[in-house]
């Protein structure tokens, strides 16, 4: 029971770097959001993990949690007239599912790698995005 709380706060941590960057940026969803969308979906997949039997019970909640995931994601996009904005946010909301996700198959390597990308490219990607478009 214990280690179940333990990647349930593992995933949380691994979001909170994603929600705090958002957040920090006036983004639309932020500090509440990223973290429960991963807290959420390694709940999901350690219930499935625990109660269901089968491997092909299993990966149906799986695909059920990526399917939510991107509704959620799909709600941060706003097309104006000729610009779209919140590709980005809605990308790392279903990031921060897949870090959840891994942490509850106990793959931390591949949820410190994601949450280390998605923070990197959140971070620093408008920088050199406004680099490159000075330059042509």
């Amino acid at each position: 029971m214990f280690y179940d709380f333990y990647h349930l706060l593992i995933a949380f941590l691994l979001a909170l770097p994603v929600g705090l960057e958002r957040e920090i940026g006036s983004r639309g969803a932020g500090l509440r959001t990223f973290p429960l969308v991963a807290v959420g979906a390694c709940g999901y997949v350690l219930i499935s993990l625990e109660s269901l039997t089968t491997t092909e019970a299993q990966s149906r909640v799986i695909y059920g949690i990526i399917t939510g995931i991107g509704f959620i994601g799909g709600g941060a996009i706003i097309k104006s007239y000729k610009t779209v904005s919140g590709t980005a946010t809605a990308a790392s909301v279903w990031n921060t599912g897949a870090i959840g996700m891994a942490v509850a198959m106990n793959r931390f390597d591949i949820a410190i790698f994601l949450a280390l990308f998605n923070y990197i490219t959140l971070r620093y990607a408008p920088i050199l995005k406004s680099k490159f478009s000075k330059e042509v």
